[in-house]
């Protein structure tokens, strides 16, 4: 336990919560030998502090260290950025250039995001982590390194394997040692500890007194849920030091700097039993997209069908009100009008029978509505867009995405803003 403590001392760790304390122990115990680590827990927990803390007490705390975010760079560039190219490999390779592997040879490469680096660049440091070998783009020459990777995530791995998206092999390699880093929510115990720190720090910096909370404004800081987990804290410790108008803050002060809700998906969520996590990243938007479309489908068709027996039956069209026809196709409000296709029919004015001829219509057919995912999913975009003006990330809240996948998505749909 003392051993523990120090390593709080020595990088300025506050809290005492046993998860957080479990983490450091295995984070200290793993560190003297050369096993890949694979730290997981939400954004804003503080993941890249243990990765320095392996690192610093391993023994190549004399050798370079360097923190890489994989979700930062593009993917065409990549592969350059970690293991080097050679000149004319690329348009733009006017020379040649060591890669990250290269440049820390013997010491730690930190990779943040790791759940965000394309498949061609996994099967590379895949072999990297099993044979310490790698080729720089370009090249045809094998070069050795000796460089102890530690990767970070925010995204559940083993799912994103399921999805084709991250490599079986990969995720086993770097899962040799897992920590677990707790999320704020999950050690209210700290919250206040943490909170009086950053007030301290921010008074020091701005050369004013500290702010106090009362017993309301504490109560409201730690039931909180903090998405935004440290980062977020100490966000809003600084704007309190800043702006509040008196130093003891009480819980309705508290309420003007704490969002009303965490940012949810606008979007419908997977029935139970779905792999949706609601993490603001919309990791399975695919999922959640086709799923929508197909209700949406079977409600249009089950909507044409009734039609089309009532054409087939005048006797149930005669007796038929729009009220029946309301209740058949979901629509129990009374406020609420059915929508009908003008393809299909008419409609007369609500509450009025509807009265069909058996040759109104010589016949019907069913049209097949398209069932893209992508096409849809482009729609969504395009529409948020034009809602909000093309501002990225307003847009991107509103679709329940994160900045940087709608980015992404603009670059793989060809989205001109």
């Amino acid at each position: 336990m003392d051993n523990i403590q120090s390593i709080k001392n020595r990088f300025g760790i506050i809290g005492n919560s046993q998860a957080l304390n479990y983490a450091l122990q295995v984070a200290a115990q793993v560190a003297n030998t050369d096993l890949t680590v694979l730290i997981s827990g939400e954004s804003g927990v503080g993941k890249e502090v243990f990765s320095q803390i392996i690192h610093a007490l391993s023994a190549r705390k004399h050798n370079p260290f360097i923190a890489v975010n994989c979700g930062a760079i593009p993917e065409g560039t990549i592969d350059s950025e970690l293991f080097g190219h050679e000149k004319g490999s690329f348009t733009g390779a006017v020379d040649s250039r060591k890669g990250y592997f290269e440049t820390v040879n013997g010491g730690t490469i930190f990779l943040d995001e790791i759940g965000e680096m394309p498949l061609g660049t996994q099967a590379r440091l895949l072999r990297v982590l099993e044979t310490g070998e790698y080729i720089r783009v370009g090249s045809s020459k094998v070069q050795k390194t000796d460089v102890r990777v530690i990767a970070a995530t925010n995204r559940d791995l083993l799912e994103r394997t399921q999805q084709g998206k991250f490599r079986e092999d990969l995720y086993y390699r770097l899962n040799t040692v897992p920590i677990r880093v707790p999320s704020l929510r999950d050690r209210k115990e700290d919250i206040h500890m943490l909170f009086r720190k950053f007030a301290v720090d921010f008074a020091e910096k701005y050369k004013t007194t500290s702010v106090q909370l009362n017993d309301e404004a504490r109560e409201l800081l730690v039931n909180y849920p903090w998405p935004g987990n440290v980062r977020e804290l100490k966000n809003i410790a600084e704007q309190i030091s800043v702006l509040a108008p008196e130093k003891l803050v009480t819980g309705p002060d508290l309420r003007h700097f704490l969002p009303e809700q965490p940012a949810v998906n606008r979007l419908p969520m997977l029935a139970p039993g779905g792999h949706n996590q609601g993490n603001g990243d919309f990791s399975n938007e695919r999922d959640i997209l086709y799923k929508l479309f197909f209700d949406m489908k079977k409600d249009v068709t089950e909507l044409k069908k009734m039609f089309f027996d009532i054409l087939q039956n005048p006797n149930i069209a005669q007796s038929a009100s729009f009220q029946d026809a309301g209740a058949i196709s979901g629509f129990h409000s009374p406020n609420e009008a059915p929508v009908v296709s003008p393809n299909i029919i008419s409609a007369p004015a609500p509450q009025q029978p509807i009265i069909l001829k058996d040759n109104a219509i010589d016949h019907h057919e069913e049209v097949e509505e398209t069932l893209s995912i992508a096409d849809k999913e482009k729609e969504l975009i395009e529409k948020a867009l034009r809602k909000h003006k093309g501002k990225r990330k307003d847009a991107a809240l509103d679709l329940g995405i994160s900045e940087r996948t709608l980015y992404r998505k603009l670059k793989e749909y060809n989205i001109h803003e």
